[in-house]
Formats: structure tokens, sequence, C-alpha cells
């Protein structure tokens, strides 16, 4: 159908059609000028209908097991009878701009699933794990209905963090190993995890992921708590043969039913919310300036010197912004 219907496509959302829940987030995602207003009208009508669910990020190093992993906890939380949804962020390259977008096929069963829904999205030029559009594209999800959003980053890096600010419950998944593998895991991204799973722990694994838990949990007693009243957890599992599954989404539970009560998950929504606020201002901003033709020569100029160290990147910058204002100012 043509998005030049928001009001009809989101009643079709709401009413759980997977083909109009799929247009809608292809809408919102699109980066063409004319899709700009009925994206916007649907996320208008949809919101109100959002925020009933938990919210959980999911990172770790590439062969962690996210997939399986994700796959194997979706499966237990709907047979709990819950609805799952799985936006699963995939690389784009540098060079092409495409990415794999494959998590469908590593997620075979839960693919399968009446009750869950996979959205696997290009990173583009993100950093942080996640997709622009991500925030957005949980909202609509859990406008359709389902009510446990999981978010799987692209991987674990120095910048693998913006996943934790969007969600309620940051998970990170760790490789069987201490010493190392230890030192590699950026302290940062360790200070948002709300639970550390060591995964593939089975056969000769089995008694080097309980050590590596031992050792990260030791390593957690020197960082300061994120969240008041939350023991950061460290459990091992294998994804692959369903083992601690169980244990995890009990931690999650208890999780969610803590921060609830105390208020901490509708404050930190909130403290979400505005700090996404600026960063599409600065996003959109950024895009406006680039696509402008009245500055377009005015940036090639600027950027040819300060490639050649004619001037500094600072002073180009605010060249730059100054003839954008300036030309703004003309125009109103």
């Amino acid at each position: 159908m043509s998005p030049a219907n928001p009001k009809q496509l989101a009643r079709q959302v709401r009413d759980g059609d997977r083909r109009a829940l799929a247009r809608a987030i292809t809408l919102v995602e699109s980066t063409r000028v004319e899709d700009r207003k009925p994206a916007n009208e649907i996320l208008t009508i949809l919101s109100p209908h959002a925020g009933n669910s938990i919210r959980i990020g999911i990172s770790g190093p590439p062969g962690v097991g996210k997939s399986t992993f994700i796959e194997s906890l979706g499966n237990h939380i709907i047979d709990q009878g819950h609805k799952v949804a799985v936006l699963a962020v995939d690389p784009s390259s540098a060079i092409s701009g495409g990415s794999i977008l494959g998590d469908k096929t590593r997620m075979e069963t839960l693919s399968q699933r009446a009750d869950a829904f996979i959205r696997p999205s290009p990173a583009g030029t993100m950093l942080g794990g996640v997709t622009r559009y991500t925030r957005e594209t949980m909202r609509i999800v859990e406008a359709a209905g389902f009510d446990v959003i999981m978010i799987e980053t692209v991987g674990v890096g120095q910048s693998e963090t913006d996943v934790a600010k969007m969600t309620d419950f940051f998970l990170l998944m760790l490789l069987p190993g201490g010493g190392d593998e230890l030192q590699g895991i950026k302290r940062g991204i360790v200070e948002l995890a709300d639970l550390i799973v060591v995964n593939k722990a089975d056969g000769d694994l089995e008694s080097v992921a309980a050590r590596s838990a031992a050792d990260y949990r030791a390593a957690l007693g020197f960082l300061h708590p994120r969240r008041q009243g939350w023991i950061v957890p460290v459990v091992t599992c294998s994804a692959l043969h369903n083992i601690g599954i169980v244990k995890i989404r009990e931690v999650i539970d208890d999780f969610r039913n803590k921060m609830t009560d105390n208020g901490i998950i509708n404050k930190s929504r909130g403290q979400q919310a505005k700090a996404w606020l600026w960063n599409e201002i600065s996003s959109t901003l950024l895009e406006s300036m680039r696509q402008n033709d009245g500055i377009r020569a005015k940036v090639a100029e600027l950027e040819q010197q300060v490639t050649l160290g004619k001037i500094s990147p600072w002073v180009a910058a605010q060249e730059i912004i100054s003839t954008f204002q300036q030309q703004d100012n003309e125009n109103s």
C-alpha cells in the first residue's frame, strides 16, 4: 500500500498485521524526504500505545553466540506466554554500505514462531551498535503488542554503548576464558551491564566458563554499581543446549520487578528520551547541512583545505556553521 495512508497502516499495525508492521518500520527507516511526513504521522499515532514492554539490549564480541542465545531465550519467553520482537542490527560495509541482514536465517526456529518478530536493520554510519531509527522501531513493535523487545547489537567495541542508553536491561555476553579475555573487554561497557553471561559453558569449556564467571565477579567488585539496589549477576549458560536459560529469564524478571517498584525504569526512560531528542536534533541538523546546495561548495572548499592542513578542522567547522546560519537568516 502507499505510505500516503499512515492512519490505515497504523491501524493495521495495531491489529497485528505483520506485513503492515514491516512496512511501517521500512517507512520510518527510509531516508527519502517524501517519506518523512507519513512516518512522523505513524509514530505520532502509535506512540501512545508503546512502552508496555521490557527492553533488553544484548551485546558481545563476534563469535560469542548472540543469535543462538537470543533464539534460545526468545523461544523460552514465548513459551511463558509473551510476544518477542528481535531488532537485530547488522554491520554495514564502510565501502559499499551493504549489510548481511542474515539474522532470520540464524534464528530459524524463532522466526517461525507466531509470537515472534525478527527485524534485521543495517547499522549504516551509526556507531554505538544501533541504527538511527532503532528507538522508533522499538516503539512501533511495542504498539503492535510485543511485550519483550531484544536488541542485538553489531558487537562489542569502545562505541558499542548506545544500546544501553535506550533499553531497560543491558545484557553483556562473553566467551569462556579469563586473563587476556578479561583485559580485552572495555571497562566502559562492563560498567553498563545489568547482567553478564558467559556463554558456551558446555563440554570441555564448562569448567573454563565457571572460572571465567568467577573472574568477572571479582572484577565487578572494583567497579561502581550502575543501579542503586542492583548487584550485577554473572552467570554461565549454553545457548546451544538451552542450559542456564531459565535462570537468565528469572534474573531479567527480578530486575524488572525491582526497578519498576522503585521507579528507576520510568525515570531512566524519561532521561533516555531527552538524550535521544538532542541526538536526533544533531543528526537532523547535520543532514540538513550536508544536503544544502547553498553551502555545498563552501564545504567542499574547506574540506580540501583541512585535508591539505591549511586550516584547522575546528576553524573550518565554525565557518561552515556560520555560513549555514547566515543562509538560514536570509531565507527566514
